[in-house]
């Protein structure tokens, strides 16, 4: 899942960052509307996190810019008021929910999370297919009902496989999905952590290359 976190607030919004990608998540960060504006119509997000009170470009016109656009991202949109008119405003905006500050961190993740499945196909909420079995909640995988220990990129990688559901997902979706912006789109990044994934899932191999196209379950 790939999240664009926008809040002013530098330290908090790093510090979200840091803790969704302990998730598993690829994060970018902004600390502005204008900036925010700018990775919304460059990159495809599952879920953008926005703060509402923004300097330059205020929360409200970068929500309306994504409905907009007609992106398929959903918008997260926090605020640190908790009055009742400001959220039902955000929500008239467009935005898909509304979380106001201060908030316990694991509530902001399950929230991500039950955005970032309505941005695709419904999906059960493990997932499971030749013989892997995948609970992004739980952060947990099992092959043949043996529990697999796999870093947060190895797993966010080997989710984008899952959801693909038998399709080829090209390496540079893999990119774009598990890992943000400032990664070398020229790195062979995926290629390795692809091949340990395939040693850490054990044999017979389950994630078949499919030349010049990508990979596939």
């Amino acid at each position: 899942m790939r999240v664009l976190v926008v809040e002013d607030e530098q330290l908090l919004a790093d510090a979200v960052a840091t803790g969704l990608r302990r998730e598993a998540m690829a994060v970018d960060v902004v600390y502005d509307g204008a900036a925010a504006i700018e990775r919304v119509e460059l990159n495809d997000y599952d879920v953008v996190v926005l703060d509402r009170d923004l300097p330059l470009v205020h929360g409200d016109d970068v929500c309306r810019r994504v409905v907009e656009l007609g992106l398929p991202t959903r918008v997260l949109m926090l605020t640190a008021s908790g009055d009742v008119s400001d959220r039902v405003a955000g929500l008239e905006l467009g935005a898909d929910d509304y979380l106001p500050k201060p908030f316990a961190f694991t509530e902001l993740v399950a929230r991500v999370r039950a955005l970032g499945r309505r941005t695709s196909a419904p999906l059960p909420p493990v997932l499971e297919r030749a013989g892997i079995r995948l609970d992004p909640n739980r952060r947990e995988v099992f092959r043949d009902g043996r529990q697999v220990q796999l870093a947060p990129k190895e797993f966010a990688v080997l989710e984008v496989l899952m959801r693909g559901d038998g399709a080829v997902v090209s390496a540079e979706q893999l990119l774009e999905k598990a890992w943000d912006e400032n990664t070398d789109p020229f790195t062979n990044v995926v290629r390795v952590t692809v091949m340990t994934l395939r040693r850490k899932l054990g044999e017979p191999p389950v994630i078949m290359t499919v030349p010049g196209s990508g990979y596939r379950i």
